[in-house]
């Protein structure tokens, strides 16, 4: 079994990219590798999680959104064979491929914080970042009268970086509004440094911190969880690098896991220092296989790992794998651009977008470090519309 075109998952990067693709030259011989029948738009799980979207509503089933004309094999990437230009999958298949496009998305590490498996979804520990433990989360928010929510942040590359923070904001407003501020008190422990690292966004998000009275702790790695007795336990690193450990008591506790790339990508001679496919942070092509290609969360552009980012990485990667397929030089670059939609309340939301340096792109004629209605209605309504209907389709 050989392909022309190889890729490797079945999320919003491979469907987008195979789809346009196919739009591009509906002939082409495409497979794409991908282990799981359902489909989930990630990014309204913290709504979820905030009650104010139905998990079922982030689900759909996969086989929907294969592009025609693309085969799916319903397999899993065991390991990578670039010399011979093959993979190895989960059910003991060998797959070959002309080119190969590498987007499985990001490993969710639940079992680097002791404790947390046994724990995570009962006993006051919730999470966003999985569409089991989403609605858990309201839960936890609904039933917190009095007590400690601590939010952590993990340190590290994550999926969609803002999403402990959205999170929190919701709680932070949800408390609020139940007239309960004074007797819940919300706390944000980071393994970063800063609330955002974009100046013009992180002074909003510090006016959001003090409104919602939200004590914030940096270089705070959460690395032990006891549910039936509610204690966290940090890894604190002080500014002279020393470290030391802190146990802090807890009502409701969200975790944000640790992430990496997938391990068949970390193990693979694919894979960078850091274990994610290494690829030119430019072009999107392998460094050492040039018939190779990544995108998305697996990929190890320096960017923030999120669906806007992806979406402007997709055009690029195929203009320039078809530029490779025809013997030419790729020419077409991503310039880093992300996007992080970032939810401070009910009904308000900042729009931070930014590149590889760091300056805001900004996509409206108007100042999007500011919380706007008109924002959260986009992020509510019309982008998980355009997901569905426009991205994964290969129009958008």
């Amino acid at each position: 079994m050989k392909y022309q075109i190889l890729i490797v998952g079945g999320g919003n990067a491979g469907l987008s990219v195979a789809a346009q693709l196919l739009r591009k030259n509906p002939k082409l011989q495409l497979g794409i590798i991908e282990p799981s029948e359902k489909h989930y738009y990630q990014p309204a799980w913290t709504m979820v999680g905030g009650g104010v979207y139905d998990v079922a509503d982030t689900i759909r089933n996969e086989a929907d959104y294969i592009p025609k004309g693309a085969e799916w094999l319903k397999d899993a990437v065991a390991t990578f064979q670039p010399e011979a230009n093959t993979v190895l999958t989960r059910d003991g298949k060998i797959i070959g491929y002309d080119h190969l496009i590498v987007c499985p998305g990001i490993q969710l590490n639940w079992g680097q914080i002791e404790g947390l498996p046994e724990t995570l979804g009962k006993n006051g520990v919730c999470s966003v970042y999985s569409h089991l433990y989403a609605p858990y989360t309201f839960e936890c928010l609904k039933n917190l009268k009095e007590g400690t929510a601590i939010f952590t942040a993990a340190s590290g590359a994550v999926k969609c970086g803002g999403a402990p923070q959205k999170i929190m904001y919701l709680a932070g407003d949800h408390i609020r509004r139940a007239g309960l501020s004074d007797k819940v008190k919300l706390e944000f422990c980071s393994g970063g440094t800063v609330i955002f690292g974009i100046e013009k966004y992180a002074k909003t998000l510090r006016k959001v911190v003090e409104r919602y009275r939200i004590a914030t702790h940096f270089k705070h790695d959460l690395i032990r969880v006891s549910g039936p007795a509610r204690e966290a336990t940090f890894k604190v690193t002080a500014p002279d690098g020393s470290v030391s450990e802190i146990i802090k008591h807890f009502d409701m506790l969200h975790i944000t896991p640790p992430q990496s790339a997938p391990d068949f990508v970390r193990n693979s001679p694919l894979a960078n220092e850091k274990g994610w496919v290494d690829v030119d942070k430019l072009t999107l092509q392998h460094r050492k296989y040039p018939n190779i290609f990544s995108l998305g969360d697996a990929s190890g552009m320096p960017n923030s790992k999120t669906g806007a980012a992806v979406r402007k990485q997709a055009p690029v990667l195929v203009q320039n794998l078809l530029a490779a397929m025809d013997g030419r030089t790729p020419s077409a670059q991503y310039n880093g651009y992300s996007s992080c939609p970032i939810i401070t309340g009910y009904g308000k939301l900042m729009l931070a977008e930014f590149d590889y340096d760091n300056n805001p792109t900004e996509t409206f004629p108007f100042d999007q470090s500011k919380e706007r209605w008109t924002m959260w209605v986009l992020k509510r309504y019309i982008l998980p519309w355009l997901y569905w209907n426009r991205i994964l389709k290969g129009t958008m």
